[in-house]
């Protein structure tokens, strides 16, 4: 597929930078480069150029680039301007660019769009561009990157192979039995494989809450009753006054979130309302929104006043919990009574570096090996559950023929194509591509 029209976009951060890079894609590049910089210059070398208005007027120096198709991102010619990073430049190269002919602005994540249509990429891999592009931590970094190389989309090819060999066996058993070459019935292999993928799409899609924590963020949420210092907490690990600590209960109403980076992880702490009985219409509704909160937590800080311990009840049994004293400095040399998982005094900063290696070294077993495969999206995992839907009918299926039991392995292997983008996605495009930068 190559496109009638170019098109044109920013494709580096925030203006004013050191420099800029404008990245234009189709048809009419190569005419644009030769025009802005004066001829063409060596495919694939960094060319320092004057670089031309169309009215004759210089506009600035910068390094020119050429890719010719197909062998670029995009499977088009395409072609980079390097420039001064200021505002005016960039401006004045974009609206000399889009004033060609057959050129136009880019919509978000059109460049990644164009290099899927034409085969540079699938679908997975598109995705896996754009969590490297939001990357903030080293683990969503490295889960990116392993996508974006493939190795993603290569266990779900791998998967649909197998089942397209498996429905060919099946028909060629239907349709030839009486032929030397075919083998006398491959029913056995066939449905031990697929018996097999079953337990390997199982396994993997498990792994999707992992993959969560990994994009998301590891959910940690601080509970306790009221005045039990989660707020200093909160600020004390945000490293700044991002809760309203005084020492009149209820002064947190609605939940609070910060997020950390723990050893090349994202983990997010919420504040929450102090749990108590009998609260104000208003305290009532943070209190509820608490509780709510650490139904999904991965991991619940459950804080009590050593000098006023008042313990909190009605809290998720399912969820993991650390059991920490606070204001453990107004103790003096008093010994702490109760069992307890970890100190903490946020007034002198007794505790908190170990409890964020607690928090940072759960975080990190939650998520595993990075280097793990794992189903990176929803619509994944709603796909391979659809797969598994598919074997499964199949498998039970033997009183309906196997004609029928083939189609079903069909209806498998559409469902993988679709992930990768093999089959049938358009009304999947739009949503995917949006998320996009513009100039990527």
């Amino acid at each position: 597929m190559i496109s009638d029209d170019s098109i044109v976009a920013l494709s580096s951060g925030r203006l004013p930078a050191g420099i800029a890079v404008i990245r234009i894609s189709g048809p009419k590049t190569r005419f644009v480069v030769e025009t802005i910089a004066g001829g063409m210059v060596k495919d694939r070398v960094a060319t320092l150029r004057k670089l031309w208005a169309t009215d004759g007027s210089l506009m600035d120096h910068g390094l020119v680039l050429f890719f010719p198709g197909p062998t670029s991102f995009t499977g088009e010619d395409v072609a980079e301007f390097h420039v001064h990073g200021g505002r005016a430049v960039a401006g004045r190269m974009l609206e000399t660019i889009a004033g060609f002919d057959g050129v136009r602005h880019a919509e978000p994540g059109e460049f990644t769009r164009r290099a899927f249509l034409n085969g540079k990429l699938d679908l997975v891999e598109t995705e896996a561009l754009a969590d490297l592009v939001n990357a903030e931590t080293e683990a969503q970094r490295r889960f990116a990157v392993q996508n974006a190389e493939g190795a993603q989309s290569a266990l779900y090819l791998g998967w649909r192979r197998r089942l397209i060999h498996a429905r060919a066996m099946i028909e060629a058993e239907i349709d030839f039995s009486d032929e030397e070459d075919v083998p006398g019935s491959v029913s056995d292999t066939v449905w031990s494989d697929v018996r097999a993928m079953i337990d390997e799409i199982s396994r993997h899609i498990d792994g999707f809450h992992a993959a969560e924590i990994i994009r998301d963020g590891f959910e940690v949420v601080i509970l306790g009753a009221p005045n039990a210092g989660k707020s200093s907490l909160f600020n004390a690990l945000a490293r700044r006054e991002a809760a309203i600590v005084t020492d009149e209960p209820g002064t947190t109403r609605d939940l609070l979130e910060v997020v950390l980076d723990l050893n090349g992880v994202r983990v997010r702490v919420t504040d929450t309302a102090g749990l108590r009985e009998a609260p104000g219409k208003v305290e009532a509704i943070g209190i509820e929104k608490a509780r709510a909160k650490a139904h999904t937590a991965d991991l619940m800080l459950l804080l009590e006043d050593l000098a006023n311990p008042v313990a909190i009840s009605e809290i998720p049994a399912d969820i993991p919990a650390l059991r920490i004293g606070t204001k453990v400095d107004l103790l003096k040399d008093q010994r702490p009574l109760g069992a307890y998982d970890a100190f903490i005094s946020t007034v002198e900063g007794t505790g908190l570096a170990e409890l964020l290696a607690e928090i940072g070294g759960r975080a990190a077993a939650a998520i595993g090996d990075v280097g793990d495969i794992l189903p990176s999206r929803l619509r994944h995992v709603e796909l391979l559950n659809e797969t598994k839907r598919f074997l499964a009918s199949a498998l039970s299926g033997e009183e309906r023929g196997q004609e029928l039991r083939a189609e079903e392995l069909r209806l498998a292997a559409d469902r993988l194509g679709r992930i990768v983008g093999a089959v049938d996605v358009e009304d999947l495009l739009d949503v995917i591509f949006s998320q996009f930068c513009i100039g990527k």
